[in-house]
């Protein structure tokens, strides 16, 4: 691919933590196959040129907010640490695919990664370096879709792009309701009118006030990693613009 074909030279990919998990989330925590089916996706769109941030959700391991019997903000902790530990797989993954990657994170864990800070974000990236931030926003009662929407703007990111088990945003569940429309475009306001739940209000409302393009795609297979930096149609794109 030449340069010229890049829609986007920086990018910030979000992923869920039971992206890792594949289909077998409930049983496994990682799934080693499908770790390193995303590890080469994410590795053909470096080796574009692309420069790459990352964050990572931790649900395959604990959603911090729906841990039972225990304060908010003892299980939003617990949940950014799982995805420290979401980060440091993947970048073990991306490392066997011949990337340098690095893991950043914003709740202190010395010998697990670096403190994040905007600034060695932007300096690794500037190196050829895929950066993981981990730990979310390091505050409770914020998901990590408000942490992506956060970093993107912090490292300067020109989209986010949003990896999902389904191919877009759509007006309803398509897999309880197989008649639901997908949309191929809409803004941020309409996206937060219809109260869409394909990413919370916080994060897209942040992405609206910011000018963050989303896309929100299906990862799996097909290289839809790369259609999006090409600017091919893939998924549901989300601006401040209007509907075309």
């Amino acid at each position: 691919m030449k340069a010229s074909k890049l829609r986007y030279r920086r990018i910030l990919l979000k992923l869920s933590g039971e992206a890792l998990a594949g289909t077998r989330e409930k049983d496994r925590t990682l799934d080693p196959a499908v770790c390193a089916k995303i590890a080469r996706e994410i590795a053909d769109v470096r080796s574009k040129g692309v420069e790459i941030g990352i964050v990572i959700g931790g649900g395959n391991i604990l959603r911090g907010a729906s841990a039972q019997g225990m304060p908010r903000v003892t299980a939003d902790t617990m949940g950014m640490l799982a995805t420290v530990i979401n980060s440091l797989a993947l970048a073990s993954f991306l490392e066997q695919e011949g990337c340098s990657a690095r893991v950043l994170t914003a709740v202190s864990t010395p010998g697990a990664g670096e403190y994040f800070t905007p600034e060695k974000a932007r300096e690794y990236l500037a190196k050829g370096k895929i950066v993981i931030i981990a730990g979310g926003t390091g505050n409770p009662f914020f998901t990590t879709d408000t942490a992506a929407a956060l970093r993107c703007a912090e490292i300067g990111a020109e989209v986010l792009l949003k990896a999902t088990k389904v191919d877009g945003i759509y007006d309803s569940d398509p897999v309880k309701k197989p008649w639901a429309r997908k949309f191929d475009r809409l803004t941020h306001a309409e996206a937060l009118s219809r109260k869409l739940k394909v990413m919370d209000a916080t994060a897209f409302s942040f992405c609206m006030e910011n000018n963050i393009p989303v896309i929100v795609f299906k990862l799996a297979g097909n290289g839809n990693l790369r259609k999006c930096i090409e600017g091919k149609k893939v998924g549901t794109l989300v601006t401040t613009g209007g509907l075309s």
